[in-house]
């Protein structure tokens, strides 16, 4: 029988810096690791306040202004995607979003020889600064403070993590417990929600575990208005094999990882080519799986690799 579990646990990142505290943390966090695959992060050294009174502003801004800097125009796939243009799971994905990196000049040189996943990095596009004033500046600051986040919390487990805001009240984030049970992840407030990814998974083969999770609309109105929230997600190196990096692990270890159980399988559809991929081109697949008139456009190669009769037809959305 597997350990399973029924809630998301919280852990408090101020522990640490507590010599006293800290090997608590660190138990809660391979608990966490190995048994749930989410967690709760409170209080974290991140200024969410801000940006989160923008966040409303920017959805709100004419179509036409969110349509000029639309995704499809990136060969970073960075920018604005209308409802529905999204694929996740071979599925069309119902929300309005924005992609936006931490700056970024790309190395990718045309006609160089540079390998395509070299260019999937590169600068953001921005709405006009004269209908939202200050939104890239802030932004900018919020990102660079959950990577560095993100950065110290990597060191406690030592692989990069996404990381995910939950930018309003509303209920919709679940995870899929050891059974195949949906677990709420409501928002509570000044806290982030962690969740492992596959890359850890795949180096830790399969300690951490990278729980399936969805969100859908909520069923109840007790809160107005639409749900926001601000996904952070840490990548690794581009040239990283991760085949290079596959961890070994201390008796203690192993033996949580036993007591745990035997796991079902997870049905993600991306980033099963960590085996034999660098990590850039496993993310660039991905990127495109996700969003092929992007590929199309900018990948047309790899985008008749993946979709050899075209990309389905309600995944245009421009």
């Amino acid at each position: 029988m597997a350990a399973n579990f029924s809630s998301v646990p919280v852990l408090d990142y101020a522990q640490t810096a507590s010599p006293e505290l800290r090997p608590q943390f660190i138990r809660e966090l391979q608990h966490a690791l190995i048994n749930v695959g989410f967690l709760y992060l409170a209080n974290v050294p991140v200024q969410t306040d801000e940006l989160l009174r923008y966040i409303p502003k920017l959805f709100a801004l004419p179509q036409g202004e969110k349509n000029k800097i639309a995704m499809v125009n990136s060969k970073h796939f960075l920018g604005y995607n209308k409802l529905g243009a999204e694929f996740t799971k071979g599925a069309t994905d119902w929300r309005e979003q924005f992609d936006i990196a931490t700056p970024h000049v790309s190395r990718f040189v045309e006609g160089r020889g540079d390998p395509d996943y070299w260019s999937l990095w590169g600068p953001s596009q921005w709405p006009s600064e004269d209908l939202i004033p200050g939104f890239k500046p802030t932004m900018e600051k919020y990102l660079l403070e959950v990577q560095e986040l993100s950065y110290n919390f990597a060191n406690l487990i030592s692989e990069a993590l996404g990381q995910l805001l939950q930018a309003s009240d509303h209920k919709g984030l679940q995870v899929q417990n050891l059974t195949g049970d949906w677990i709420d992840v409501a928002p509570i407030p000044n806290t982030f929600v962690v969740n492992i990814g596959r890359a850890l998974e795949f180096v830790t083969r399969g300690l951490a575990r990278a729980t399936s999770h969805r969100v859908i609309s909520p069923s109840d109105n007790t809160v107005p208005g639409p749900r926001y929230s601000v996904p952070f997600f840490q990548n690794i190196g581009l040239d990283v094999r991760l085949t290079e990096h596959v961890l070994n692990f201390p008796p203690e270890i192993l033996k949580l990882r036993d007591a745990r159980g035997e796991l079902n399988a997870t049905d993600s559809v991306n980033f099963t080519e960590f085996d034999r991929e660098p990590s850039g081109r496993v993310n660039l697949i991905g990127r495109v799986k996700s969003h092929p008139d992007v590929a199309e456009r900018h990948y047309p190669e790899l985008f008749r690799q993946i979709f050899p009769n075209g990309a389905p037809a309600q995944v245009s959305a421009y």
